[in-house]
């Protein structure tokens, strides 16, 4: 073969390779196809490659998946938190701020408010059967109903009637024998007291 027709067969060949497109390393698939069909071949693989979507999952699977991490999150913290140590700050409890409630009002409170509520003649004054009968119990006892309160409840007691007047005076009549000799012997302040009072009682509603 002369020079010539050795140069006419090489122009044609690099005419070739130029409609190809740049020269560039073969790969694996281009070395299987060749030339331009081998580029097309490797890019189109590429692209359906890319272009097909990841498999779904069902909502049940995903669910079990999203458990799944959950255990593996926690037990991760866990491991952690064994390894340093330490527990996990428990929230304490705000203190209390100790109230100071107001007492409730005793029986002696009450009654005597009820009576001074009697005798000031109070518009929302009422007749309660429980504070006279503490008054009628008590009202003996200089400890319980005062000295002061003393002359406004023989006040009050001139307004007992029926058997609220006749149960007074039976129970004075036998608390003043009780006291006998006791109450006249002047030894006693306390039973003298008593005593006077009893009289008192016995004087007004008898």
């Amino acid at each position: 073969m002369n020079s010539c027709l050795k140069e006419e067969l090489y122009k044609g060949f690099r005419i070739q390779l130029n409609l190809c497109g740049p020269k560039t390393p073969w790969t694996s698939a281009q070395e299987q196809t060749g030339g331009c069909g081998r580029v097309r071949l490797a890019r189109d693989v590429r692209r359906s490659s890319e272009a097909s979507p990841a498999p779904s999952l069902s909502t049940e699977e995903q669910r079990a998946l999203e458990r799944k991490l959950k255990k593996e999150r926690k037990k991760e913290e866990k491991r952690r938190l064994q390894e340093a140590g330490s527990c996990p700050a428990r929230k304490t409890p705000a203190p209390r701020i100790p109230t100071d409630p107001t007492p409730p009002s005793s029986g002696a409170t009450l009654a005597l408010d009820y009576l001074c509520g009697w005798a000031q003649k109070r518009q929302d004054w009422k007749f309660q059967k429980t504070r006279q009968t503490w008054l009628l119990v008590h009202m003996y006892n200089p400890d319980k109903v005062p000295d002061e309160h003393f002359p406004t409840l023989l006040a009050y007691l001139e307004g007992l009637k029926g058997q609220a007047r006749e149960l007074t005076v039976q129970k004075a009549e036998a608390q003043m024998q009780a006291l006998g000799e006791g109450a006249t012997d002047g030894q006693d302040p306390l039973l003298l007291g008593q005593a006077h009072r009893l009289r008192q009682v016995l004087q007004l509603l008898s």
